[in-house]
C-alpha cells in the first residue's frame, strides 16, 4: 500500500514541562511517500500546542493533530503528469502509474490559502530482501527480527533504506471442548467443532525503523535488527508472521527520520529539537511558514514474509490459573441452570465406576471463541498448511 512517515514522539522520563513557541503551533504536517504502481496515502494535520500544565497525550507527541480539510493534493511529475488525490476517510488518496526513473516528481499541496511542494526528485530503485530471521539471543531475551537486503545495486557508496512491516499471528482460545449436555439423556455427549479451534489477528507497524549500509563490507546490510518482540507477548504464543516492506530512501529522508527519532527518545531532554527545527523537503512557496513532514520518491517497494514458530523459541507464558467452574455428582437440575446461564460444557468426567469422581467444568461462550478476542477464522491464504488442518 503506501509508504506512511510516523510523527510519534515519545519518551519522557521526568515531568517536563511542553511550553510550546508559537511557532511550532499550527505547523503543516506532511505524512506520506510517493510510491510506483500503488494507492498513496497522504495524511495532512497541523500542530496545536499543549499547554505546560497539560500531560502529554496518549501518543505522547507534544502537539495536538488536527486534521487538514478542503486542501487540494496532487502527485505531479517534472514531465507534466498529475495524479490528484481524493479525501477517503480523512486521508488524501490518489492512485499512482508506474513512475519513470528520469522524472523527478514531487507533492503538491493548496491548503488554508497556501501552496506548498516537496522538492522534486527521482524515485529510487530498491533491492530485494534476502532474509529476514528471528533470532533470540538468550532464553529470557527477546527475539529480534533481522533483515540482510539483496547484495546493494551500488556497493560504492552509502545505501540508506527505511522498513516498516505488518503482523499476522495465530490466537488459541481459553479452553476448548469436545463436549455439550444433552437434555434429553441428561449426560454429556462427544462433539467435535462446536467452536473455532483457532482464528488470526493482524497489525501494522507505527514506526518506521532506518538503517544506513557504511559500517558493512562492501556496504552491503547483514542481519540489521529492525523491531524485536517481547517473548512474553501473545503474539509469538503460538505462531507469528511479518511481512517486511524495505524502500531503499535518499540520505536526505534518513537525516529526516533520524532527527525525528531523537525528538521522540529525548522528548523533554536539553538538546531536544522542536517541530520547527526537524528538516523537511516540504516548502511553503506563498510564505515563509515551516512545515513538518518528508516526502520521499519510490520506484518500488520491496517484500519479505517470514515465519516465527513458538516451538523454536523459549516463550515466556503466564502461569495458568483454571478458571472454569468444577462441579462434582451435579444433577440435571444443576446442569440445566449452569446452560440458562450461558455456559458450555467442557469436562464430562465420570470414573465412578473405577472408583474415582464424576465431575464436570463448564465455562463461558467467550473463553471457548476466539472471535470474542477480536480474531477473524478464516486462515490467511499465506498461512502455511499443517497436519491438523482439514482438507
Amino acid at each position: 500500500m503506501h509508504c506512511a512517515l510516523c510523527i510519534i514522539l515519545s519518551g519522557c522520563i521526568e515531568e517536563y514541562e511542553a511550553d510550546i513557541s508559537s511557532e511550532d503551533s499550527d505547523l503543516l504536517v506532511v505524512e506520506g511517500t510517493i510510491c510506483s504502481e500503488k494507492w498513496n496515502k497522504f495524511i495532512l494535520t497541523r500542530t496545536e500546542a499543549i499547554r505546560s500544565d497539560e500531560p502529554l497525550n496518549s501518543d505522547m507527541t507534544y502537539y495536538s493533530p488536527r486534521t487538514v480539510t478542503g486542501a487540494s493534493v496532487s502527485v505531479r511529475g517534472s514531465d507534466g503528469t498529475e495524479y490528484r488525490a481524493q479525501v477517503i476517510n480523512g486521508s488524501y488518496i490518489c492512485w499512482v502509474d508506474v513512475l519513470s526513473p528520469d522524472v523527478e516528481y514531487y507533492l503538491h499541496i493548496e491548503a488554508d490559502g497556501e501552496v506548498y511542494e516537496s522538492a522534486p526528485q527521482k524515485p529510487l530503485r530498491s533491492e530485494g530482501i534476502a532474509e529476514v530471521s528471528g533470532v533470540q539471543n538468550t532464553p529470557d531475551s527477546n527475539i529480534d527480527v533481522l533483515v540482510t537486503p539483496d547484495v546493494p545495486f551500488d556497493p560504492d557508496k552509502t545505501n540508506y533504506y527505511s522498513w516498516t512491516y505488518d503482523e499476522t499471528w495465530e490466537v488459541h482460545p481459553d479452553y476448548t471442548t469436545n463436549m455439550y449436555y444433552d437434555t434429553v439423556l441428561k449426560k454429556g455427549i462427544f462433539k467435535m467443532h462446536q467452536f473455532p479451534e483457532r482464528g488470526w489477528k493482524d497489525g501494522t507497524s507505527s514506526i518506521i525503523m532506518v538503517g544506513a549500509s557504511s559500517s558493512y563490507e562492501g556496504q552491503h546490510i547483514l542481519q540489521h535488527k529492525i523491531y524485536d518482540v517481547d517473548r512474553s507477548d501473545k503474539r509469538v504464543y503460538y505462531k507469528y508472521s511479518g511481512l517486511v516492506h524495505q524502500r531503499a530512501i535518499s540520505k536526505a529522508e534518513y537525516e529526516y527520520e533520524l532527527a525525528r527519532l531523537q525528538a521522540g527518545t529525548e522528548m523533554g531532554g536539553l538538546f531536544t529539537p522542536l517541530p520547527s527545527a526537524l528538516p523537511s523537503n516540504i516548502h511553503c512557496l506563498t510564505s515563509n511558514k515551516h512545515v513538518i513532514g518528508f516526502v520521499g520518491c519510490s520506484l518500488n517497494t520491496s517484500d519479505y514474509r517470514f515465519f516465527l514458530d513458538a516451538d523454536d523459541f523459549s516463550i515466556n507464558y503466564p502461569h495458568w490459573v483454571d478458571t472454569r467452574e468444577w462441579y462434582e455428582d451435579p444433577s440435571d437440575a444443576l446442569c440445566r441452570r449452569l446452560l440458562n446461564e450461558g455456559l458450555f460444557l467442557c469436562v464430562w468426567k465420570d470414573e465412578r465406576m473405577s472408583g474415582g469422581k464424576f465431575e464436570t467444568a463448564w465455562t463461558t461462550e467467550d473463553h471457548l471463541d476466539v472471535r470474542y478476542q477480536g480474531a477473524y477464522i478464516e486462515k490467511p491464504v499465506f498461512w502455511p498448511e499443517e497436519d491438523n488442518d482439514e482438507e
